[in-house]
């Protein structure tokens, strides 16, 4: 959340970005009292009408009688001034009978009071009632406004807050192995992971054995980043490919028999030892700047294979060289074995007979990139693959030790169709000069069961088709996780990006130059939107899939759920001091660009929003560019590898 989070870190390597919620959603806003809901009550005016008809009911005798008595008076007073009755007898009934009638008019009086009072009662009832219900609803609306801000600052938070949190490994470890994904999901990881480690000023080199042209979007990525990548297209650039040409005359003869070996599954060691032990007296007798051409030309001689006339003629080796090649055995039974092996050895290398025939001076560059041609052969494909991770592992083993980890780092894509031993060199190598190395695996053959998370190694699954992949993998995550996967990963994922064309190779005309661009001052977001397939799709199904940005759903690490991840999904998997972390992260890199994506991490932020939480205040969605403040620290550069560079 703050500039400190938004700075790419050299000692992170970042494989996705986590969707999290800091603050959850606060819901609709509280409803608003109204008036409506408690209208007023005034008295009813058939109950009044019934009091009063009861009251006239009552007071009907009292009224009669009162009348009567009134009469009765009236009667009275005549008799009297008739005379017809004397005036004391008249007094008296007069008297008496206006008594009478005085006193029911007063009961008629009080009923008709009593009547009155039972109304005004009522009425003074509703208007208590009317005024506690107006006390209740402006008590209302004030709890409603108090509830109603607490949940602006709650929306506003939500709205504000990160949703992408970088998923990252500290470059601690070794190695990181990726176990399935399809084309499109290894373009996007490969994008992702070139990038960030180009971009805080490592080296990167990759091997693509995927034959899908994976690390396309890399490529243009790093010359939008004022990079000049070294681009070779085997086997068309075999010739400018100098990789391996100063290796010692017994490396190159054990790099010879490892690729001598692609194609035989069950070698043993003995038969290693047999075929480099060939390979170095054949080398010996060339001289230390043999060539392959060289090579295959004298293990022809060796096996009586052709005429050697023809390689006399066109200079692949002298006449003295053909000799001692002739005396370099012994004769007799081991003849036969020595003739079988190298026929079998010149069958293989000559696939490399033109590597590095046409060498050329280039250019330093921080991105390689080594691929083979989908046109060409499978079994020629794996034979050029395994001899260049095998003289990369020389390499490695010639290099020293790197000062920073991962400053060079390199990507295997379709490592799976390297042989066991080959894979291992390479990460004794690479762990023992401190470079990175990624492998990812389309399948988990045997062989890669075997060396999955082995050493201090991140492992990270992607879409798994095969179903017994797909439960191999949920057993070493475990399937008591719960993942949450955004809605917006599976929306931007079905519409893809797809990988089209192949690589262009940039060997063939790339110019000698300085490694001296600076591009501490590039902004990363900017050159993954414009220069990237994934960056233009993202933005594009950004504005269409609005809507879903805060969706999401759980689901269990289980074999059917690893069938049918996104393409861009990643489970990460790493061991910490505080046990193994499980993280389902998004490899998709125009994430990046998204504008409430942080490069921290969700439990750093999350800790320091619970220790600070008056900070989350002056939290602001907007994330600076990667070197937007400035570039991260990266103390002084280590010796960088170079193949063309001889030690």
């Amino acid at each position: 959340m703050h500039p400190e989070h938004a700075q790419l870190q050299a000692d992170r390597i970042y494989l996705g970005w986590q969707y999290a919620l800091l603050h959850p959603d606060p819901g609709p806003p509280p409803r608003r009292p109204s008036p409506v809901e408690h209208p007023a009550e005034p008295v009813d005016p058939e109950w009044v009408r019934r009091e009063r008809l009861n009251e006239d009911l009552l007071n009907h005798p009292v009224r009669i009688f009162r009348t009567f008595m009134a009469v009765l008076g009236a009667l009275i007073l005549v008799l009297g001034v008739t005379g017809l009755l004397s005036w004391s007898f008249a007094a008296a009934g007069l008297v008496a009978s206006g008594g009478v009638a005085a006193f029911c008019s007063y009961a008629v009086r009080q009923g008709d009071r009593a009547v009155r009072h039972r109304i005004m009662e009522r009425e003074e009832a509703a208007r208590r009632r009317r005024e506690e219900r107006e006390k209740e609803l402006f008590r209302a609306q004030e709890e409603h406004a108090a509830r109603y801000r607490e949940w602006a600052d709650r929306k506003e938070r939500f709205d504000r807050q990160l949703t992408w949190y970088a998923v990252a490994v500290p470059d601690e470890i070794d190695r990181i192995d990726v176990a399935g994904g399809t084309l499109p999901g290894w373009s996007a990881l490969i994008t992702l992971l070139g990038a960030t480690r180009l971009y805080s000023g490592g080296h990167l080199t990759v091997l693509d054995l995927s034959e899908g042209a994976v690390a396309k979007d890399l490529i243009e990525l790093a010359r939008r980043g004022g990079d000049d990548p070294l681009v070779w297209v085997l086997p068309v650039d075999l010739p400018r490919l100098d990789l391996g040409a100063t290796l010692a005359p017994e490396a190159f003869a054990d790099v010879l028999a490892h690729v001598v070996s692609v194609s035989e599954e069950h070698r043993t060691t003995r038969d290693l030892s047999f075929d480099n032990a060939i390979l170095e007296r054949v080398l010996e007798v060339l001289g230390e700047s043999a060539t392959i051409n060289q090579v295959t030309a004298a293990l022809r001689a060796l096996a009586q294979v052709g005429d050697p006339r023809e390689d006399l003629g066109s200079g692949l080796i002298t006449a003295a060289q053909l000799d001692r090649l002739g005396t370099l055995f012994g004769r007799g039974v081991s003849d036969r074995v020595v003739i079988e092996r190298a026929w079998a050895l010149e069958s293989q290398l000559r696939k490399l007979e033109t590597l590095g025939s046409e060498a050329v001076r280039l250019p330093p560059a921080r991105l390689r990139v080594v691929s083979m041609d989908r046109q060409a052969g499978v079994f020629g494909n794996r034979v050029l693959g395994t001899y260049v991770a095998t003289a990369l592992t020389h390499i490695l083993r010639q290099s020293p030790a790197s000062e920073r980890p991962w400053y060079h780092t390199i990507i295997v894509a379709g490592a799976d169709k390297l042989r066991g031993d080959v894979l291992d060199r390479l990460m004794d190598a690479c762990e023992t000069s401190r470079t990175g190395l990624v492998l990812t695996y389309r399948s988990l053959t045997p062989t890669v069961r075997e060396r999955l998370g082995r050493g201090h190694a991140a492992v990270a699954f992607m879409r798994l088709g095969n179903a017994e992949d797909a439960r191999v993998a949920s057993e070493h995550v475990g399937t008591e996780h719960r993942l949450e996967l955004a809605q917006l990963t599976e929306t931007i994922s079905a519409a893809g990006a797809g990988i089209d064309g192949g690589y262009v190779s940039t060997v063939g005309h790339a110019e000698e130059g300085d490694d001296d661009r600076d591009t501490g001052r590039t902004d990363l977001k900017e050159d993954i939107t414009s220069s990237t397939e994934w960056g233009r799709r993202a933005s594009k199904a950004l504005g269409e899939t609005e809507r879903v940005l805060h969706r999401s759903r759980e689901f269990l690490v289980e074999p059917h759920q690893l069938q049918q991840l996104p393409t861009t999904s990643v489970i990460v998997t790493d061991a910490t001091a505080q046990g193994r972390r499980v993280r389902l992260a998004d490899a998709n890199p125009a994430i990046l660009t998204f504008p409430k994506t942080t490069l921290g991490e969700f439990d750093e932020i999350r800790d320091a929003v619970l220790d600070h939480p008056q900070e989350q205040e002056k939290a602001e969605p907007r994330e600076p560019s990667p070197f937007e403040d400035a570039p991260p620290n990266l103390g002084p550069p280590p010796a960088r590898l170079d193949w063309r560079r001889r030690r």
